[in-house]
This record gives structure tokens, C-alpha cells and sequence, in this order.
């Protein structure tokens, strides 16, 4: 109820404006996904079927200088309850658990005012600009059939917040700075590091704890982007109650960059991050309850990850036979990540959670707004048994 509020206050807010003045405009994009699993961790994995998300951006130009911006994501086709067995990150047992089988999230609400190339001032609900995923999420953004695997175990993707953001473009270069509320960490894991500390478990995101991020990017050329971006945040205040004496600070940092020029595109990241009081948080989780329906699993105080996909248009071989709208990338990617690369005390650094996936595949485009994706990946665990995980997939998806 509350989106179809936002939806309709949007819309009605373009009929309030003079018509000479008003400018909307409606962009997005979707994806839909088809996985095919071989694990040694989980023989019984069945293949799925998956409307990954469709998303809808509508945007009210109201002057010159103020703009409306909106993004609503339906997720997993919609809403309604499914039940999950995590027989891998359950604390001490294994049991069933009931999760949302969809979502539909506000994933950006805010009020933009342009005042100069170099300084802008963005306010509401906003994009957290950590990663190159966070810039670049659309299907047409990366070769695999889910967004790059290393990054979206360590942060969430797209991670949107409320606060507000200074941004600018000086020269080749561009900025963002934000102060946003900050995460909760009785959602943090082994599995997945401080991305469920996401806050959407409630109506409302507690907000006594703040986070700085801060990005810059430079221009090299006309598709060559070099960047950096960083977070850092307490996220013990925001826990549902307050339980949690000591500071719970989240550092991260990230290196970033794409090269997309004729035929070639090569994209890489690399992120390290690290956790206050990771010990205490863990002993702290283990009594949470069960209706909160986190994992409670220990946290890595330290945590990395990175990886880089070349791929390479085929169809610039038969360029004179073929639309030049057209694409066939062959690409190849190397992920490397540890959610627990460093732990505090006596939490056990699992190897399990230590992981690494070569990913080969194609992506044909006939338009640039519409792909097709296939790829074969081969995930290996840093354990010495039953360590093999892999994964054949198949995705549409579009942007218009």
C-alpha cells in the first residue's frame, strides 16, 4: 500500500506542475534467470525458474532545476511467503525458515536539485554508491546471469539508504559524498559478511547510527572509468533492541573500473572491508530470536573480494554481414572471495566461506536493449572435501 502511495503521489504531483514545465519520463529494466546445479554441497539442488526482478524508474523534471527521481523493484515476481532449509548457516541446528518468496522495494525516492555541474544536492531515499554495481546494474552492465557474484556476498546489491548526498562532475572527474542511516548488524554472516544487515525487516530503518560514503570516478576516455569508493558506519545502535554496548563499526573500500571500447570490454573490482568487535557481535547474535529470522551465524572481523570478466564482441569479424547494433560477447571472469577472511578470538574461520568460480560464457545482443546470456561456472571452497559447485544458467533480460 505504501508503494502504490508513492506511485500515485508521483503521478499526481505531474498533473499539479504547469504543462510547459513538466517533463516525465519512465526508464527500467528486467531479468529473468534459469540455473542448473551440480554441487558436491548440495546434491539434491533442484533447477529453478526465477523472474529475478523487474524494475520501473520514473522520473519528473518539475524546472531547470529540480527533479523528481523515483525506482520500484518487484523481486522474485512479487510478494508472498516460501519456506527455505539453509542446511549450510544455521547456528548450532537446522531448521525451516519463513522468508518473503517476493519483494516489491522502493529502492530510490528522492528530490535532486541541480545547481551546477560541480555541486548538486540529492535528498530522500538513495542509491549507497559502494561498488561498481551499484553504477552499473542493469543486465547489459555484466556477462553472468546474476550480478558479479564476489560483490554481491560482501555489500548488498543495489544497496539504497535514506540520507543525503553532494554530487558533482569536475572535469573527467566525479564525486558523491553521503551521510545515510546506517546497517543493523544482527543481519550479519558467514556466508554473506554485513549484507543482511541491510535494513528491510521492518516498516521502519532505525536510524541511531549514521554512515560517511564517499566516490570518485575519473573519465579515462569514452567508455574507460577508473574509481574508488568507500563506507564507514557504526551499526550496533540500529539492532531492534538495544543489546549491544560496544561500537560495531563497518570500514570498507573498494577499486573499481570498466574499459568498453569497440569490440573489448574488461570490468573488475576489488573490495576489503573490515568489522569492530566481530567477536562480541558473534556471542551476541547466537541468542537473538529465532522470529527475527537472521542467520545468528559468526561474522568475519575481516572480509575481501574481487574479480574481472574480459569479454570480446564476435561479430566484429562479420561486421559487413550483420546489424552493427548487434553483439556476440565471448567472456570469461575470474571471482575470488572470503567472507571470513579474518576472524577475532576464538570464531572459527571457516574455509567453506573462502571461495573462487571461473565463469565462461556468451551474450548475444540484437539491440542494445535486450540480451540474452548463457555461462558455465565452476565454483571451488576453500575446504578440502565436497568443495565443487557448479552451475550451468541461462537469462533475458532488457532496459528500456
Amino acid at each position: 500500500m505504501r508503494i502504490l502511495c508513492c506511485v500515485v503521489l508521483l503521478f499526481s504531483m505531474a498533473q499539479t506542475v504547469p504543462a510547459e514545465s513538466k517533463r516525465l519520463s519512465i526508464s527500467g529494466y528486467g531479468v529473468i534467470n534459469y540455473a542448473n546445479f551440480d554441487w558436491q554441497t548440495d546434491p539434491e539442488r533442484r533447477a529453478h525458474i526465477d523472474v529475478e526482478r523487474f524494475v520501473i524508474a520514473p522520473k519528473l523534471q518539475i524546472n531547470d532545476t529540480i527533479r523528481l527521481e523515483s525506482e520500484l523493484e518487484f523481486e522474485h515476481g512479487g510478494t508472498g511467503i516460501t519456506m527455505e532449509f539453509d542446511k549450510f548457516e544455521e547456528f548450532g541446528e537446522f531448521e525451516m525458515e519463513v522468508e518473503k518468496g517476493g519483494e516489491v522495494i522502493v529502492e530510490k525516492l528522492a528530490a535532486v536539485f541541480e545547481f551546477r555541474p560541480t555541486l548538486n544536492l540529492r535528498i530522500g531515499h538513495i542509491i549507497v554508491p559502494v561498488g561498481l554495481t551499484a553504477k552499473r546494474h542493469r543486465p547489459q552492465h555484466y556477462f553472468t546471469t546474476t550480478r558479479p557474484e564476489s560483490e554481491s556476498n560482501l555489500i548488498p546489491t543495489i544497496w539504497h539508504e535514506n540520507g543525503i548526498e553532494l554530487f558533482g562532475t569536475i572535469g573527467a572527474l566525479s564525486y558523491q559524498a553521503q551521510i545515510v542511516n546506517g546497517l543493523d548488524s544482527t543481519g550479519f554472516s558467514s556466508r554473506r559478511w554485513i549484507v543482511g544487515g541491510h535494513q528491510l525487516r521492518f516498516e521502519a530503518a532505525n536510524a541511531e547510527d549514521f554512515a560517511l560514503v564517499g566516490r570518485l570516478d575519473y573519465t579515462v576516455m569514452d567508455g574507460a572509468v577508473l574509481g574508488v569508493s568507500g563506507y564507514y558506519g557504526d551499526s550496533a545502535d540500529n539492532r531492534p533492541k538495544p543489546d549491544f554496548e560496544l561500537d560495531a563499526n563497518v570500514s570498507i573500500v573498494d577499486l573499481h573500473g570498466f574499459y568498453e571500447v569497440g569490440a573489448l570490454k574488461v570490468r573488475g573490482m576489488f573490495l576489503y572491508g573490515t568489522l569492530e568487535n566481530s567477536e562480541l557481535i558473534s556471542k551476541t547474535n547466537r541468542n537473538l530470536s529465532n522470529n527475527l529470522n537472521v542467520k545468528r551465524t559468526p561474522v568475519g572481523s575481516q572480509a575481501f573480494g574481487g574479480y574481472l570478466e574480459v569479454g570480446y564482441n564476435l561479430l566484429t569479424f562479420f561486421k559487413s554481414s550483420l546489424s552493427t547494433e548487434a553483439a556476440l560477447d565471448l567472456f570469461v571472469r575470474y571471482d575470488n572471495y572470503d567472507t571470513m577472511a579474518e576472524t577475532e578470538g576464538d570464531i572459527f574461520d571457516n574455509p567453506r566461506w573462502e571461495r573462487q568460480t571461473w565463469t565462461l560464457g556468451l551474450n548475444y545482443q540484437p539491440h542494445p536493449q535486450l540480451v540474452f546470456k548463457g555461462h558455465y561456472s565452476a565454483r571451488r571452497l576453500g575446504t578440502e572435501v565436497e568443495n565443487r559447485e557448479n552451475t550451468f544458467a541461462l537469462s533475458f533480460g532488457f532496459q528500456y
